[in-house]
């Protein structure tokens, strides 16, 4: 089956996600900001990284490599296109993650924001057990209702996202990364303006 993120264009994701009624892309670059700060690491991998919002808060004098995972080819090209200043920093991979684990390298620091509801918790085991990181941080959506997409102009371009979306829950989450041994250090919540939340939650590796 062909991934549905393939086909959607980077101007809808973006537009419709910086919506007054919606602000995802806005709250993400924040956690983003954030996240990117937290740990005492200098390489990271963002999966899902879409067009690199939040990338302009890399420090070159504290991030000597950056991972950029994407399934969509095109989205890591406009991210190129936008980070000229990271270059040698930034280094794109364009996989589909439930297919093509095995092609990850080793790194310290994963970020996967709203990227684990469109592989499931099985998928994310498995690329956390390919890469072996320290420390990960995972931004999910909290839902106020059945409906995962807000209700905007753009909303049909994610028809196609039903088929691969797996609702996401804190406590599932944290009992499936301490199975693989990953042990809850932080839960931080953000509001969104359609009574929505992103929760971010941080794990750090218990056995290095």
């Amino acid at each position: 089956m062909n991934n549905p993120w393939k086909s959607i264009k980077l101007s809808d994701y973006e537009n419709h996600m910086q919506l007054d009624n919606i602000m995802q892309l806005q709250v993400l670059n924040s956690m983003m900001h954030k996240q990117l700060k937290s740990y005492s690491v200098d390489n990271v991998m963002i999966l899902g990284v879409a067009g690199g919002n939040g990338l302009e808060h890399i420090e070159t004098e504290k991030y000597n490599t950056v991972y950029g995972v994407d399934v969509n080819s095109e989205y890591l090209q406009e991210l190129e296109n936008r980070y000229r200043n990271l270059e040698g920093i930034i280094k794109c991979i364009c996989i589909d993650l439930i297919s093509e684990t095995e092609k990850l390298p080793s790194c310290d620091f994963i970020i996967a924001n709203l990227l684990i509801e469109y592989i499931g918790y099985n998928c994310f085991q498995k690329v956390i057990k390919q890469v072996k990181p320290k420390y990960v941080s995972c931004g999910i959506q909290v839902n106020t209702s059945d409906e995962f997409v807000s209700d905007s102009p753009y909303l049909h371009s994610f028809d196609g996202l039903n088929s691969i979306h797996h609702q996401i829950e804190r406590e599932e989450l944290i009992k499936s990364m301490h199975d693989i041994r990953y042990k809850l250090v932080s839960i931080k919540e953000y509001s969104l303006p359609n009574g929505k939340k992103l929760l971010q939650t941080d794990f750090k590796n218990s056995v290095i």
